[in-house]
């Protein structure tokens, strides 16, 4: 497999992000899904995709801990572009149990905890959207964390056993919002009230001047712990995810 990423990467050298999905899109007819979480990042891509084929999986986790400002972008986006965006749960029982046995913000309480409802929450939904591609499109940049500045524009989950693809990899902020602008992307307006990055309510806060970008997620963790844990390479969490 690592051959193959390897020849995937040199494939893409010198392709926008379009290209990239054109490329995918065609040769993984039907096996390809993209997960967004319906930030700027993912609005570019869903609009890129709607360009190229609009039979292309795209899907998104609610975790039962959204803003509402995120449903609306939803509902936005799927009648902007004529989609309809998957929408997937977490398994009841396990919230049920999680909840009752540890508290209903105990992500606050500890990393493990944190890390057990990213797990049901996030993780769980997750395989159950992406059991039937091959291909897994991300909105990964390097310049959103310390902890993605390795990331490749094709690499292999092996947590689920996935080629993933980052597009974005290498768009700058700017990059990101003149697209937004010129295409009138449906955005979510959290972005406009200094969330850089949304994720679920209680964990995501808007970041003051001059912090980073991804300074609003966990805020109260250092920041190589600040991964909900969807992207994994070899199995483990990589310094840089």
């Amino acid at each position: 497999m690592e051959g193959l990423v390897k020849e995937l990467n040199e494939r893409m050298r010198g392709l926008s992000a379009r290209e990239i999905l054109s490329f995918f899109i065609e040769d993984f007819d039907g096996k390809i899904a993209f997960g967004s979480s319906l930030g700027a990042e993912d609005q570019v891509l869903t609009a890129m995709i709607s360009g190229i084929d609009k039979s292309t999986k795209i899907f998104t986790l609610d975790t039962g801990r959204v803003f509402p400002e995120t449903y609306q972008t939803l509902h936005e986006t799927n009648r902007k572009y004529g989609i309809n965006i998957e929408v997937y749960f977490p398994n009841s029982e396990k919230v049920e149990r999680m909840v009752n046995e540890k508290g209903i913000n105990l992500f606050y309480g500890s990393i493990e905890n944190r890390k057990l409802c990213c797990n049901i929450r996030k993780i769980d939904p997750l395989k159950r959207a992406m059991m039937d591609a091959d291909v897994w499109v991300t909105g990964l940049r390097k310049v959103q964390s310390i902890t993605r500045v390795f990331t490749e524009v094709v690499e292999y989950d092996y947590l689920n056993g996935k080629i993933k693809i980052n597009p974005l990899l290498e768009w700058t902020e700017e990059d990101i919002w003149s697209y937004i602008r010129n295409n009138d992307v449906p955005y979510n307006k959290l972005h406009d009230r200094g969330f850089p990055s949304i994720g679920c309510e209680p964990c995501t806060r808007a970041i003051k001047d001059g912090e980073d970008i991804r300074a609003g997620r966990w805020w109260w963790e250092t920041p190589e712990q600040k991964e909900c844990g969807l992207h994994r390479r070899n199995g483990q969490l990589k310094q840089h995810i």
